[in-house]
This record gives C-alpha cells, structure tokens and sequence, in this order.
C-alpha cells in the first residue's frame, strides 16, 4: 500500500470532481501502464480515496455495470465517450487489454 499522485490515475479534473461526487468509482485505463495498486490512497481535496480492487481485463469484458461505474449510463454511450475524449487515436476492439481500477472514498 501507497499514497500515489492522484494526477497518475485520473486524466483531468472533470474525473476528479466525479470520483468526489461519487459518479465514478471504477476507471478503465490502456495496459501498457499499471497507475496503481489494490490498498494503495491518493487525496482529493482533502478527502482520501482507496483503491479497492485493480484487475487486468480486456474492452471486451466491460459491461453496462461497469459503465455505469465509469460516469455513464450504459456501455454503447461508454464507447462513444471513449470515441469523443480520444479522437483519432482510439478505436473500439474487444480484445485491447485494460486495466480497472475501482476505488471509493473512505469517511
């Protein structure tokens, strides 16, 4: 377990203002880097967030429970999301490895 750089996990201060709010709880990131550990805490505007599980999955494994955990209302809405926030470098492919990190602010 580690205190790790919340800038390391979470992409921008949209996510991060989510993950306070409780909107996200779970976030998908490419393979190629592990941002973190299950144990391992980051603050967010003073509030300590743990992750709570990372497990190494595949685009194609993801469903709408883990949409919903990442900020949308279903997974074919998750995809175009993705789509959006990554234009011209990201293409949906069942079988690109992913990692999830879940996570939840502890009181």
């Amino acid at each position: 377990m580690a205190e790790i750089d919340p800038d390391a996990l979470l992409p921008n201060d949209h996510v991060k203002d989510a993950v306070l709010d409780g909107e996200i709880t779970q976030l998908s990131r490419g393979a190629a880097n592990r941002y973190a550990a299950a144990g391992d805490t980051f603050d967010l505007d003073g509030a300590t967030v743990e992750v709570t599980d990372v497990e190494e999955r595949t685009l194609g494994d993801l469903t709408d429970a883990d949409a919903k955990r990442e900020g949308s209302p279903s997974l074919e809405a998750y995809k175009r999301r993705m789509e959006q926030v990554h234009p011209g470098d990201f293409e949906w492919d069942g079988t690109s490895e992913i990692i999830t990190y879940r996570f939840e602010t502890l009181e």
